[in-house]
């Protein structure tokens, strides 16, 4: 299966992101992909992604990361709604919390 995701570049505390297309098998910190789709400058808050060839790779049955797929539908390259990224919190650290008050 191919996913569309992002892979960090970039030195310490200057983070930089390439858009790519890879196997799903493959780890993150390798640098072996099908095809660079764009970029993401989280410091500028800068982006650029190639909308005919994401609209491809999606078409073909690439499946988008979480973060990819906001960032595509802040763009109005895909339709719906953004998805949650971060993780929700459970009842008992709620809980703790409310103990720890």
């Amino acid at each position: 299966m191919l996913k569309i995701r992002l892979q960090r570049l970039g030195r310490k505390n200057d983070p930089h992101f390439k858009l790519i297309v890879t196997p799903s098998t493959y780890k993150p910190k390798t640098h072996k992909f099908i095809e660079d789709l764009g970029f993401y400058n989280a410091k500028a808050g800068k982006n650029e992604f190639k909308g005919d060839r994401v609209k491809y790779w999606i078409s073909v049955g690439a499946q988008v990361s979480p973060t990819v797929h906001n960032f595509l539908v802040a763009q109005n390259l895909v339709e719906g709604k953004k998805k949650n990224v971060l993780p929700k919190k459970s009842i008992t650290k709620i809980k703790k919390e409310l103990k720890k008050k």
